[in-house]
């Protein structure tokens, strides 16, 4: 689900389990993992990260630069009628976008 984006239910096809199965798995793999990493990796940047962010950037000749950022799309299922034409793309169904910044060592 993580690796290719796919919903709870389009993992029957795929590994042969089902939806609530999936969800369940899903939810026992991710609350270790914000457990293990939420207090250095999942979290707002301070201001000495900040600094220490734009020094590295401007060391590597960019200068203002926190790190890199990538969007990506993800459908959104249970979109409220009122707003799903505002969110609507090319494709007609509605989307939001996720957006994440990383630095050079992979910090979030």
């Amino acid at each position: 689900m993580l690796a290719y984006a796919l919903p709870a239910d389009a993992t029957d096809e795929y590994i042969k389990i089902g939806e609530s199965t999936a969800i369940v798995c899903m939810q026992r793999f991710c609350r270790p993992v914000v457990k293990v990493f939420a207090e250095r990796y999942l979290r707002s940047p301070t201001s000495d990260d900040v600094a220490r962010l734009l020094y590295i950037g401007e060391q590597r000749g960019f200068p203002w630069m926190l790190g890199s950022i990538d969007c990506m799309y993800w459908k959104w299922k249970n979109c409220p009628t009122a707003w799903a034409g505002q969110y609507a793309g090319r494709s007609g169904s509605p989307k939001i976008i996720l957006e994440a910044v990383a630095d050079y060592d992979l910090w979030i």
